[in-house]
């Protein structure tokens, strides 16, 4: 006899997270919508002609001359620093050229969900190079902790630096207040973290000896300055390419600002909301006298996306027979 597969039912819980992330989605997009369509009603337009006339004076061509060479810079500077975490505290057989295809071909899962495409670059190292799933794992999220704090520290230095230009975008919300109190926390955080990790007063912490986390007790704070080192020029050349991109949008925009805000624009787009909804609203937020950046952030992100999936169809075949086929001899 055939046994049948009964799904658990979600639950309830489930069901209502799921309900509420669409629902702030929905949200933020029906206030992105309300902005935009203000805007269009004080020049006497429709929201269509409104947008139209926004993407209609831009020069596309020099649009992509900026951001085809971006997407491909990023990804090998990705693909760099990944391979340096793997090399550090996995398995120092592994080559930059055995990163560059598994990299490339997770682009294109990271379109579902940026989580599945570390899920398969960790099923790659178990498969190719024999490195446990949790070991590799914990690298990726190592990765993740020094992506989000490479964007607070510039944000930071940027906030700083053009203080003055966050106190003007600080008309809807007290963006300096909140920028300044996340840094302080963060600031605060990261000393307790190595305690936690790398002093003997914690020997006895069970959060410590992890399998996941294994990483984390590697890691000195050299490790995470390198690491960030490693990842600062995606960022560096991030805030030039957006700054070069709203200006040919004719958005007048500094490089302050993005130095300022595009780091924490970043942070918003981690959020888990479809169609980083997050990053959407904060585009607005910063930007009130140019609602539409909203609609040129979500051109910006789904031509970077897309063309990383490109990269990665390029490379896909390369991975499969390095995780499939080699890993079988």
């Amino acid at each position: 006899m055939s046994q049948t597969v009964v799904k658990e039912p979600r639950s309830i819980k489930q069901v209502l997270g799921r309900v509420l992330v669409w629902l702030l989605t929905a949200g933020c997009f029906y206030l992105v919508y309300g902005r935009t369509e203000q805007a269009a009603a004080r020049e006497g337009k429709t929201l269509f002609d409104f947008v139209a006339d926004f993407f209609a004076g831009a020069d596309w061509l020099l649009w992509l001359s900026c951001m085809i060479p971006y997407s491909i810079f990023f990804f090998l500077v990705d693909a760099h620093a990944t391979w340096r975490v793997v090399r550090w505290f996995n398995s120092k057989l592994v080559r930059y050229g055995d990163m560059l295809p598994i990299r490339a071909s997770a682009y294109i899962l990271s379109l579902v969900n940026e989580q599945i495409g570390k899920g398969a670059m960790t099923l790659y190292l178990l498969r190719r190079h024999a490195i446990p799933g949790w070991q590799a794992l914990s690298s990726m999220i190592l990765l993740g902790m020094v992506e989000i704090y490479q964007l607070l520290i510039f944000s930071a230095v940027g906030v700083f630096l053009y203080y003055d230009l966050v106190l003007e975008a600080s008309s809807v919300i007290p963006l300096n207040q909140i920028l300044v109190t996340v840094f302080i926390v963060a600031g605060l955080y990261f000393p307790l973290h190595l305690m936690i990790f790398r002093s003997p007063w914690f020997a006895n912490f069970s959060l410590r000896d992890r399998d996941l986390l294994t990483a984390f007790r590697q890691a000195r704070a050299l490790d995470y300055l390198l690491v960030l080192l490693c990842k600062a020029p995606n960022l560096i050349l991030a805030v030039v390419v957006y700054t070069v991109s709203l200006n040919l949008f004719d958005v007048p925009v500094e490089f302050g600002q993005m130095l300022a805000f595009l780091p924490v624009i970043f942070i918003a787009a981690a959020l888990p909301l479809p169609f980083h909804a997050g990053a959407l609203v904060l585009w607005t937020v910063l930007f009130p006298e140019y609602p539409e950046v909203g609609i040129f952030s979500l051109v910006m992100h789904t031509f970077f996306v897309s063309f990383n999936a490109v990269i990665g169809l390029v490379f896909l075949p390369t991975a499969n027979r390095q995780l499939f086929d080699e890993a079988k001899t």
